[in-house]
């Protein structure tokens, strides 16, 4: 799929499971609810970090230029070392390596590690990032046309907004680790899940995703999972934009609704 249905999906899959919390009797703090589906609106985006031509590539001028090239290079390192007899041989690493359950777990992970031991700079680094995929992904038009300084600002505004809200006592720094000291390790779960669902979304198109690398699947180690051909799509076709985006806004709108008790 391309940048502005990821990062729908995201937010739709986060705020999908504030519905499933409050249902289960650990609703999300309204906060909680803003900030992850905003962060796995911007996490969505991110593993398309291994193609210079992904959104991603282009939100940090040339150092998200460089980091694209070498997740690249490196996410094809890996697949022609770990490649079984099945699977066909390649030019690069897009939809490889960034593009597993492995590695949203490696980088949600990372990030909860990042938001323990950096304290509140860690925490301002993470949503900086993703506040500024998210603009990049969820106003895409507004975003192509206005400079990257403009964007970088709107993501470190927002950033200083939504922490110092965050800090608030009972606005949800400790959700879900309420333990002294374990303040926003949840930050990794919507980065987690924004990955996951871009997984999801790319499975759906004709090329599938090898979602479940490095588990082998007959002759393959990277099986490029998805529904049958004829149920696929090609990215950027008619199907995403006038049936999908439309179903994840609606999604999203009575995700948030369920979330917040309001029915």
């Amino acid at each position: 799929m391309m940048g502005p249905a990821h990062s729908l999906s995201g937010a739709a899959a986060w705020l999908g499971l504030g519905a499933a919390a409050a249902a289960a009797d650990h609703a999300m703090p309204w906060p909680v609810l803003v900030v992850g589906a905003l962060i796995c609106s911007g996490a969505a985006l991110a593993p398309d970090l291994d193609h210079k031509a992904a959104t991603i590539s282009r939100a940090f001028g040339p150092v998200s230029k460089t980091l694209c090239e070498v997740v690249d290079k490196l996410s094809f390192a890996v697949y022609k070392a770990t490649r079984k007899p099945g699977d066909p041989r390649r030019t690069g690493g897009h939809r490889t390596l960034t593009h597993t359950w492995l590695w949203a777990v490696l980088i949600g992970s990372g990030a909860s590690a990042v938001a323990y031991a950096g304290g509140r700079w860690g925490v301002l680094a993470i949503l900086f990032v993703h506040m500024v995929l998210a603009v990049e992904g969820l106003l895409w038009k507004a975003a192509r046309v206005s400079s990257d300084i403009l964007v970088w600002l709107l993501g470190a505004t927002s950033a200083w907004m939504l922490a110092g809200i965050l800090d608030q006592p009972g606005n949800g720094a400790d959700w879900l680790f309420a333990s002294p000291g374990q303040e926003y390790l949840w930050l990794g779960l919507p980065i987690v899940v924004g990955a996951l669902v871009h997984d999801i979304g790319d499975a759906l198109t004709v090329s599938g995703c090898p979602v479940l690398w490095p588990i082998p699947i007959g002759r393959k180690r990277w099986y490029p999972l998805g529904p049958p051909k004829a149920m696929r799509f090609k990215a950027g076709a008619w199907v995403e934009v006038k049936v999908l985006m439309p179903v994840f806004m609606l999604l999203g709108g009575v995700g948030a609704l369920f979330a917040l008790n309001l029915v």
